[in-house]
């Protein structure tokens, strides 16, 4: 099986080892900006991909759940 946003080889998650780690640390992160911004997540999703210092697999990650519609849904971290 592919990843969501790239051609390597993905996990049961759907994403590949690159992907799930910058998914999980978009997660991980979100609550302390809802707290401190009181944002949706599609906007914290928004603020991922405008800002300069974001790193390329979490803006494609970003892009990639505001496109779908995908919601948060890893719970480790």
């Amino acid at each position: 099986m592919n990843c969501k946003i790239c051609s390597r080889e993905a996990g049961e998650n759907g994403y590949c080892e690159l992907h799930m780690k910058a998914y999980e640390s978009i997660v991980k992160k979100y609550e302390p900006w809802k707290r401190a911004l009181k944002i949706s997540w599609k906007e914290y999703l928004s603020e991922i991909v405008k800002n300069p210092l974001t790193g390329e697999w979490a803006k494609e990650v970003a892009e990639y759940l505001i496109n779908t519609g995908e919601k948060q849904n890893v719970t480790n971290g």
